[in-house]
């Protein structure tokens, strides 16, 4: 009777001893998971900077040229636009309709000269960097030569402008008072960084004055080297269940 009665008894504590630790393994295993997860969706940033845009009259497009290379014809309508964005794709769009003749309803057409509608949008108080509050959104018609680009489109009515060494606008009608092209995390805090253009270079008006996402990926979803790892721990976790069960 008393071989009988602990057979079963041996059997249940064996089996509750292989499970535990499995258990534990795989309570170890998602936990791991979740960090790593949670790790790559707080590696989303932002570049704080002023982009160029060209409009079509209706819509906003983004500028594949800066405005130092740009030479608009007359009636040509473009904007700039300060704001915190991830890359080109990502960048918010100048908040004023692309009207010409609404823009430039006030300047004649005048012989040698040509007429460019501006959008000037500093942006939203979000936007803005610590300390600095945006001023309003303006409008203006630049008359200039004809040969004349959008930079000095632009210079002829919102100085003071102000550039890096790269030749990148840093600051339109002195608006911000510092920084330019700062990298931001998802959290606003600033990190160190600079502006980039839409190849991932740094940036300048020659290029664009887009920043894009870094090579690692910032767009605030898990890499590929991420999510890799996490399949390589969730494998391991699952061939240490195979061989406990192997063991019992």
């Amino acid at each position: 009777m008393t071989r009988t009665s602990s057979a079963p008894v041996v059997t249940r504590t064996s089996s509750a001893l292989l499970r535990s630790p499995v258990a534990a393994l795989l309570a170890v295993l998602l936990a791991a998971s979740g960090v790593l997860l949670g790790a790559g969706g707080a590696q989303a940033a932002g570049y704080r900077y002023w982009s160029f845009w060209e409009g079509d009259g209706k819509s906003w497009a983004y500028a594949t040229q800066g405005p130092s290379l740009v030479r608009p014809d007359d009636g040509t309508v473009q904007g700039f636009r300060f704001a915190v964005s991830e890359d080109s794709a990502d960048a918010d769009r100048p908040r004023h309709a692309p009207d010409f003749g609404a823009i430039c309803a006030d300047t004649p057409a005048k012989g040698g000269a040509k007429r460019v509608a501006l959008v000037i949008d500093p942006g939203t108080a979000e936007d803005a960097p610590a300390g600095e509050k945006p001023p309003a959104l303006r409008t203006a018609c630049a008359q200039v030569a004809p040969d004349a680009s959008s930079a000095e489109a632009l210079a002829s009515v919102a100085k003071p402008l102000r550039y890096d060494s790269s030749a990148m606008i840093c600051a339109i009608s002195g608006y911000p008072k510092s920084g330019c092209g700062e990298q931001v995390s998802g959290d606003g805090s600033k990190k160190d960084g600079s502006g980039k253009d839409g190849s991932g270079k740094p940036s300048a008006p020659e290029a664009s004055s887009a920043p894009a996402a870094d090579d690692g990926g910032s767009g605030g979803g898990p890499s590929a080297g991420l999510l890799l790892g996490i399949g390589a721990v969730l494998l391991l976790g699952v061939a240490a269940v195979f061989q406990a069960r192997r063991r019992r």
